[in-house]
């Protein structure tokens, strides 16, 4: 497995792959890596002729006041992962190398969709997730990109931007892998205390409660929204950030479920926040 710090030696890479007929599969990571990035490589080797990891802590789409420096990093155990599934690169440029001009680099901004769920309480972070992302797939030239549905919300950002700016890559959405107590993995599990695990279990039962609600037909949003609430209620201490059924596409709120609208919620759990969600089938 080849580590490659350069979007030019990263472009050499796949242009030669892909004059021996090979598809480039890209899996987007800011490292950290668990068992649910683990599930992304091996849905990439499955689908692709290569596959390149990108481990890049991108600094855009953290606001003045979050974790940016203290972002759980593990370089040398995240190869290893990456290398035991099979990843072919991993791309793990500097700053510098994605931003050539700091603050005045170019960005990628989709103001329809970057007031809403996340982007309400993470100012700006939508717009840093839109521009790394693009940077990445034009750096890669990639034919398909892999993503956890966990990141539904970042998801229908990309999905928009990919169609607007016309990139040929195709975006995969890969199943949420849960720790066996229903809690979704996430790199910011390893901030949480054991009380604080304990409680952050709350988000994984307002899904579930969701879900059932909609297999017994209740597709209301006031319903699925209060079941969520209920079972927020019994963790005093967590902190909601919001609970939403949206379209998946827009990201706007509905009153009724339909097939694949999402159902979102986000939550402190002491000075860790943490997503969760569902599709409604």
């Amino acid at each position: 497995m080849k580590i490659l710090r350069t979007v030019a030696e990263l472009r050499q890479w796949t242009r030669h792959a892909r004059v021996g007929g090979k598809t480039i599969g890209l899996v987007p990571t800011m490292g950290a890596l668990h068992l649910g990035h683990a599930s992304l490589m091996r849905a990439a080797r499955e689908s692709c002729g290569v596959v390149a990891v990108s481990i890049f802590v991108n600094p855009a789409q953290f606001a003045p006041n979050e974790d940016f420096a203290r972002y759980p990093r593990s370089f040398e155990a995240d190869c290893a992962l990456a290398r035991a599934e099979g990843a072919d690169v991993v791309f793990a440029p500097s700053v510098e190398e994605l931003y050539p001009n700091g603050p005045d680099s170019t960005f990628v901004d989709l103001p329809a969709l970057s007031c809403r769920l996340d982007g309400q309480s993470r100012p700006g972070h939508f717009r840093g997730v839109a521009t790394v992302v693009a940077k990445l797939l034009i750096a890669a030239e990639a034919d398909r990109a892999f993503f956890g549905q966990k990141d539904a919300a970042q998801i229908a950002l990309v999905r928009r931007m990919v169609a607007d700016l016309r990139l040929p890559a195709e975006i995969v959405v890969c199943p949420i892998v849960r720790e066996p107590d229903g809690l979704a993995l996430s790199s910011r599990n390893v901030y949480l205390s054991a009380e604080e695990r304990k409680q952050a279990l709350a988000l994984s039962r307002a899904i579930r409660q969701v879900e059932a609600l909609a297999a017994e037909g209740e597709l209301h949003s006031s319903a699925l929204i209060q079941a969520a609430r209920d079972a927020f209620a019994v963790e005093p201490y967590l902190r909601v950030d919001y609970i939403e059924l949206v379209n998946w596409a827009t990201l706007e709120p509905v009153e009724t479920a339909a097939p694949g609208s999402l159902f979102a919620v986000a939550a402190w759990v002491g000075a860790t926040r943490l997503i969760d969600n569902t599709i409604i089938a």
